[in-house]
């Protein structure tokens, strides 16, 4: 049984979930930023997800005891410390946001707004700035994955649409009838759960304004690209073993799954390169190009063949000049 520490709270319409492993330095801005915002109809549900700094943790929320909801359960994966959120929560819309993130003064007002005007929506996700130790900081989310058009099923599933966690606002009521976060997967599985919500004909609705502050961390569970990808492959073949799919959508899933494929080739190939394992990186590249099929792609397998350490000093060289750049 997880361990609750109580508080006196009031009804509130939004309850803010918040998961914390290993993100303890970044909590206080996180919560902060909530506390922070003009929308006050709200109640805070921190769930510590057996954080192995559970001491420092709590030592940093003591300030915040009486203003959150703190719940201390063993490991489950961040689906499981969101589901423990979601059935504490007392509000009628979930408001999720990951301890490293956190959100602009007028997040929830211009979240609840939308729902105030689109009474029909079920969810909606706000647009990210970047920010953080990775080269695409300073830029937006969605100028790097753009979404394309309705958020429904089909093109969540094949990838023209990419809702960001920490932006998202969901009826409680919705994610509580499909069945919450799969807590057998340990990554995509907010995809899962946004495929799963499109299925049963929730209303996705995207708010293109910039609400939120990503955090891009190379020590983040998002920055391990190859894990991202396989988890990502794997609800795409979860959705097509569960959801009856037409003859088009299965076409287009099985497209997708092979690009994701691809992208795990494509990143075993640099991590190749990195550790100077020229052949092996040349093969991760020449499999994950049979789907990209990029003329820049095919000079790099040239250069690979031609002149592996030229090619090395020259990525590792561009690595440093980005990190640098952050």
């Amino acid at each position: 049984m997880p361990h609750i520490h109580k508080q006196r709270r009031k009804h509130a319409k939004v309850s803010v979930v918040v998961p914390v492993y290993c993100a303890t330095i970044y909590i206080a801005t996180a919560l902060d930023s909530v506390l922070a915002q003009t929308f006050t109809d709200y109640e805070i549900i921190v769930v510590n997800d057996g954080c192995p700094e559970t001491l420092e943790l709590e030592k940093r929320l003591r300030q915040y005891l009486g203003k959150i909801l703190y719940i201390r359960q063993h490991n489950k994966g961040p689906g499981g410390a969101r589901n423990a959120g979601i059935m504490a929560a007392r509000g009628r819309f979930i408001a999720f946001l990951d301890a490293d993130d956190y959100w602009a003064p007028n997040y929830l007002a211009e979240q609840m707004d939308f729902f105030a005007r689109n009474p029909q929506a079920d969810m909606v996700y706000s647009d990210a700035l970047l920010v953080g130790d990775s080269p695409l900081a300073g830029r937006t989310f969605m100028e790097t994955t753009p979404s394309n058009g309705v958020a429904d099923f089909e093109n969540l599933l094949t990838g023209y649409c990419t809702v960001i966690l920490s932006g998202t606002v969901v009826r409680r009521q919705r994610v509580l009838d499909v069945g919450l976060f799969d807590e057998n997967l340990r990554r995509a599985e907010d995809y899962d759960l946004w495929l799963r919500l499109a299925n049963s004909k929730a209303a996705i609705r995207y708010h293109s304004k910039v609400l939120l502050f990503r955090r891009e961390l190379s020590t983040a569970l998002c920055a391990d690209k190859t894990s991202l990808f396989l988890g990502e492959v794997r609800v795409l073949v979860k959705a097509t073993r569960q959801v009856p799919l037409s003859p088009s959508q299965k076409e287009k899933t099985a497209m997708q799954i092979e690009k994701m494929k691809a992208a795990i080739k494509l990143e075993q190939s640099k991590l190749a390169l990195e550790q100077r394992e020229f052949l092996k990186a040349a093969a991760a590249l020449r499999k994950a190009n049979s789907v990209y099929k990029s003329w820049k792609l095919r000079l790099v397998l040239v250069s690979l063949q031609l002149s592996p350490r030229l090619l090395f000093q020259i990525h590792t060289y561009m690595r440093r000049k980005a990190v640098q750049a952050t």
